[in-house]
């Protein structure tokens, strides 16, 4: 072989393995063990020293993020490594765009020689193994394709079936002692989900039934699995109105296995995207019941009612960036009727709506109107104690000036009257056309219509330029005016808003803490 010619004892050598779920009942060959001693035996053979032993065991080869190649790479930036060894190809990865990307570009980027044992490649040399490597790359590709539709046909056939091939069942159950594709009750979780549907069916709200549920502590669903749940926050740990909703309308409690909820974009891609309810794969009666029938389809009804309270949408121009000072969440917006009938939104903080009775945070809301008034009221005042403040005014007036010498209004104005009279023209002639039956008459129409439309934009365009005319010519005289009015309009503007200020705070007390994205 050609690496018997090659000296290779200056290297730090990476020896990568990997085996995917669709390998492990393959033989022999393909099994972590006979991976690592194929590996350990080429470093020994041509004395290779070996930095680390890298191992991602159960990692489909679509997917890059892997956590042993992942830290492979971490040690080739930081130069400990300098030649990656596997025991094939398919073993670096099976999606041929980014093995492709690693071979050609990151590798050769990156000072690293990478040796593929099986395949005879080794891009240290020139051999014309490496030439058919992208073509291999594609094979495997193809190969990992062929096999997630098989995967994908086995699940789907299980699903079919009212087999269970979930990860972990819905709260209430449990996998069966000797068959995980079975669910049974889970006798401790199963007295929690009776107890939310019959306060549900007693006419309880899902808000009503999570605010219980937390004063007495009762345990969340993400708890009693022991999932871990990464950033922890204030809220961990506590029922919510929207998690009581879910369980609600689960059908799997009635006996009924619904899966097919959610499906991969494609092989390639762990992200999951929903999918609408008639695609889901419902069987009846697969598992025993913890809720009745006649309960699930009274408590359906009953928030259905309750539906389209819930699903109103307010738009505003602060909407994303007014948070709660004193727990940090961003505030919600609630629609209330004044004296007079109107319509008025208020901020309030959703935590003390969510979760009062257990002192998450208080009862504090504003007027959305207010809060608009105050940051306008505070852009203005930035405006005008601004130190550049008279050198805007100064460009402005300059560039008023400029626009007034140059006569770009009356030129553009000009132009836009000669061209509608060259439309008129233009309509005229097209319709002599058409009484002489030079032009027919569905070409007439739609010509004609393109015409008029320019002649109508031409006209809107004129009155425009009419009306900006006159403006300038007022703030040409008061410059200063021009900056104010600036300062006016950026409220309205949301563009504008979102990149001046960062974030508004409101306080217990009421009080509004602005955050703009530059200092004052």
């Amino acid at each position: 072989m050609f690496w018997e010619t090659d000296n290779m004892s200056e290297s730090q050598a990476a020896l990568y393995i990997r085996l995917s779920k669709e390998d492990e009942n393959s033989e022999i060959s393909a099994s972590i063990v006979n991976q690592e001693a194929l590996l350990r035996e080429f470093a020994d053979k041509h004395k290779i020293k070996v930095y680390d032993i890298y191992i991602d065991d159960g990692w489909s080869g679509t997917t890059f993020e892997r956590p042993a190649f992942k830290r492979m790479t971490e040690d080739i930036e930081a130069g400990r490594v300098n030649m990656v060894i596997t025991k094939d190809l398919s073993r670096l990865g099976r999606d041929y765009i980014m093995t492709g990307y690693y071979m050609e570009k990151y590798f050769p980027e990156k000072r690293v020689r990478y040796i593929s044992l099986l395949d005879g490649v080794d891009t240290g040399v020139e051999s014309s193994a490496n030439d058919i490597t992208p073509f291999k790359a594609v094979m495997n590709d193809m190969y990992a394709k062929d096999i997630s539709k098989k995967i994908k046909s086995v699940k789907r056939d299980k699903q079919k079936k009212g087999k269970y091939i979930g990860w972990k069942p819905v709260f209430g159950y449990k996998h069966h002692p000797e068959d995980k594709n079975r669910i049974i009750i889970d006798a401790e979780a199963a007295v929690i989900v009776k107890r939310m549907f019959c306060m549900a069916a007693e006419g309880r709200s899902c808000h009503s039934i999570a605010e219980q549920f937390n004063k007495e502590n009762v345990i969340t669903p993400s708890e009693y699995k022991g999932i871990k749940i990464s950033g922890r926050g204030h809220n961990t740990g506590l029922w919510s109105s929207s998690r009581i909703g879910e369980m609600l309308r689960n059908e799997m409690y009635t006996g009924n296995m619904v899966q097919g909820k959610m499906v991969k974009l494609s092989y390639k891609s762990s992200k999951c995207i929903k999918q609408p309810k008639e695609k889901w794969i419902i069987v009846e009666n697969t598992h025993e019941p913890i809720i009745d029938k006649e309960t699930f389809y009274k408590v359906q009804k009953m928030l259905e009612s309750r539906k389209c309270t819930r699903e109103r949408k307010y738009d505003y121009i602060l909407k994303g960036l007014i948070y709660c000072h004193e727990c940090g969440c961003p505030l919600g917006v609630i629609n209330r009727k004044n004296a007079a009938g109107q319509d008025v939104l208020y901020f309030v903080c959703r935590t003390y709506q969510r979760f009062s009775g257990m002192d998450m945070c208080t009862s504090h809301g504003i007027k959305e109107e207010k809060v608009t008034e105050e940051v306008t009221a505070k852009i203005k005042e930035i405006f005008e104690k601004n130190a550049d403040y008279g050198k805007f005014i100064s460009a402005a007036e300059e560039k008023l000036n400029n626009y007034t010498q140059n006569n770009k209004f009356e030129n553009e104005k000009q132009f836009i009257q000669r061209r509608k009279k060259m439309i008129a023209e233009k309509i005229d002639r097209l319709y002599m056309d058409k009484l002489d039956s030079i032009v027919l008459a569905e070409d007439f129409e739609r010509i004609y219509t393109k015409l008029k439309s320019e002649e109508s934009s031409l006209t809107e365009k004129l009155s425009l330029l009419k009306s900006i005319n006159t403006q300038t010519d007022k703030y040409a005289e008061n410059p200063e005016q021009l900056v104010k009015n600036f300062a006016e309009t950026v409220i309205k503007n949301r563009d504008m808003i979102i990149s001046l200020i960062e974030r508004i705070e409101l306080t217990k007390d009421r009080e509004l803490i602005i955050r703009f994205r530059c200092t004052e």
